[in-house]
């Protein structure tokens, strides 16, 4: 009988000093996590739970009554919250598109062999994603105003007209505001992926007649899928928690609403209803939303690379 070539491998053991090193790395971490993050959830989750009844035409104080999953079913038929998750589904139609594709198209342009001041262009490209989200929604505001827009003096000088607060543009509006800040962000990432591409491939690309454009079709793209797949879920994630465009654009444009996105759902009925049940519930299911949408960008993307 031939003797095993390889040995099965032992299961490491600490001494009891390196599991008190361990121990010590560890604990703070968990603890921390449970404070930021277990806790707070754990908290919703029982707000979520109970809702608060006035009595005697609101003279005789409020109280607060277990109401079981009674939160989640008013939310889910509540017109409002399922509406809000459809403005979202169509903003991402236009912006994921929009953003993640310029975002591309820079990257592969930079890393090109022809490219010209790539420090430069980073960072300009990079430099709006600097600006805090609510602030650059403000900027754009005072951008879209009539009177106040260079823009707008452009278009007219030209013979024409926009207005981009009306329900018609006013999507657009918010895609622009968003790609201004975030495509240089992405950029970046796929620039960094670009990188790590073995030059020898390349090469070998074009020395068997690959153009540019070709190079970066059929060998730098695939290359970088994970990069790829990775901004798609930090952006899915992003725009389902889209707040600050269409709140500071709402107050120029009407037809946006109070409750257009999930975030101004919640917020409303936290800080002008005040009922923190329903906001709760309304909390935990778009926190699911966006973990099986992100389950479901991860599993795409693992699909893509066993193909």
């Amino acid at each position: 009988m031939a003797a095993p070539l390889t040995r099965p491998a032992r299961r490491a053991t600490l001494r009891p000093g390196q599991r008190s090193a361990v121990a010590a790395f560890l604990v703070p971490f968990f603890f921390l996590f449970a404070i930021v993050l277990l806790a707070p959830i754990g908290y919703a989750v029982w707000m979520s739970l109970f809702q608060e009844r006035s009595s005697g035409l609101g003279f005789g104080g409020t109280e607060r009554i277990f109401s079981g999953f009674g939160n989640y079913t008013k939310v889910l038929g509540d017109q409002d919250f399922t509406g809000a998750f459809l403005h979202v589904v169509l903003y991402c139609a236009f912006y994921i598109p929009v953003m993640i594709g310029a975002a591309l198209a820079l990257a592969l342009l930079i890393d090109s062999a022809a490219a010209r001041a790539k420090r430069f262009v980073q960072l300009a490209v990079f430099m709006p994603h600097a600006v805090p989200g609510m602030i650059a929604a403000i900027v754009w505001v005072y951008l879209y105003t009539p009177g106040l827009s260079p823009i707008l003096d452009w278009i007219q000088g030209a013979g024409g007209s926009w207005d981009f607060f009306s329900n018609g543009h006013v999507l657009s509006s918010m895609v622009n505001v968003a790609a201004w800040q975030w495509t240089g962000y992405n950029m970046i990432i796929f620039y960094a992926a670009l990188q790590a591409v073995p030059r020898e491939v390349i090469e070998a690309a074009i020395v068997d007649g690959a153009g540019e454009l070709r190079t970066a079709l059929q060998i730098k793209l695939p290359m970088i899928r994970s990069a790829v797949t990775l901004t798609l879920l930090f952006t899915c994630v992003g725009v389902v928690q889209i707040f600050n465009e269409p709140k500071i654009l709402g107050e120029r444009a009407p037809g946006l609403g109070s409750m257009w996105s999930p975030m101004m759902y919640i917020y409303r009925v936290t800080f002008e209803r005040h009922d923190y049940g329903l906001a709760a519930a309304a909390s935990l299911i778009l926190a699911l939303v966006a973990g099986l949408l992100s389950f479901v960008v991860t599993w795409i993307g693992n699909r893509g690379k066993t193909a």
